[in-house]
């Protein structure tokens, strides 16, 4: 049975993902599948850095602005649903793209990687929930570190969902969740092409996050942060970046200014992590955003990766 090809774009924050997986969908008939596990929120618009209406204009977009804010959704959970919306695609006609920046999803989707409730603890995860609110997210990934180093290094404190599940894993199977994910592997159902974007110089990046979250905030990000933060409902809002930064200034604990450039050194730690995740799989073909320049010599470039790699067996349709 022929696998399904699958174009995987992936990269740190503010690489340009979007605008390049948004190109190359133009090019080779794709509908876009989201990885990013804080783009399938509702009402988080802003802060998670959705394509925007006219990104999505041309282009389908699916797995985004899908789920409730205060929903449960597991790894588990996105590639059921992610692997669901590939063969739909694929049996539509079209090729499926995968854009975003959770390596946990592209990793567990690419890699074919079983979930099953042998580790799960209801009790325990409660017992690390109120840990969490207690003592925060810093406390608990430092917890983690002690045993899962590998994984730590890979999450951010906000991240409480994922780093509760990694201890759960190892304090219920006794082995770490680098381990779990290794033996849970099966043959993938795709033929993948993967490229990545980030620069070649870090300092470039975090100039682009720095931009970016500037931008964010003229976009509307402290009136976005305050209604979310509002709504006691919204629990996964803490996970992510932006709201958290915020939520000082709301609380009369820092200056506006304080909390943007706390917001910014978050974002660019997180975009660390990324780089920490994706640097490790060696199947990623690299592109640099700072030397190539433009949208159009990176989505050439890209182009050029996918034909090489033979995954696209029908002569593309060009819809520009």
């Amino acid at each position: 049975m022929r696998k399904i090809p699958l174009i995987v774009v992936c990269g740190p924050t503010a690489s340009g993902k979007t605008a390049l997986a948004v190109s190359l969908a133009k090019i080779f008939n794709c509908e876009i599948v989201s990885a990013d596990s804080m783009q399938i929120y509702k009402q988080m618009q802003i802060a998670t850095a959705k394509p925007t209406p006219e990104e999505q204009q041309n282009i389908k977009h699916h797995l985004i602005d899908f789920l409730e804010p205060d929903e449960d959704f597991s790894v588990a959970d996105y590639v059921r649903l992610a692997k669901d919306c590939i063969e739909k695609i694929y049996y539509s006609g079209k090729t499926p793209l995968l854009c975003g920046g959770t390596g946990l999803y592209i990793s567990s989707l690419v890699d074919n990687i079983s979930f099953d409730d042998t580790c799960a603890s209801t009790e325990l995860r409660r017992e690390l929930s109120d840990l969490a609110k207690e003592k925060g997210g810093e406390y608990l990934l430092e917890m983690l570190s002690a045993f899962d180093p590998e994984t730590a290094s890979r999450l951010h404190p906000n991240n409480i969902t994922r780093i509760i599940r990694a201890i759960e894993v190892y304090r219920v199977s006794g082995i770490t969740m680098s381990e779990a994910v290794s033996n849970s592997r099966h043959e993938s159902p795709y033929d993948t092409c993967m490229i990545g974007i980030t620069c070649y110089d870090r300092s470039k990046l975090y100039d682009r996050i720095n931009l970016r979250v500037d931008r964010m905030m003229e976009a509307g990000l402290l009136d976005e942060a305050k209604a979310v933060l509002s709504n006691p409902r919204l629990k996964t809002a803490y996970q992510a970046i932006g709201y958290k930064e915020l939520k000082r200034y709301f609380d009369n604990e820092a200056s506006l200014e304080e909390c943007i450039q706390s917001l910014k050194m978050s974002t660019r730690r997180y975009a660390k992590r990324q780089l920490t995740w994706f640097r490790r799989d060696e199947r990623i073909n690299w592109l640099y955003t700072d030397l190539i320049g433009s949208v159009q010599g990176l989505t050439e470039a890209a182009a050029q990766i996918i034909r090489d790699s033979g995954i696209v067996k029908v002569k593309a349709v060009e819809n520009q």
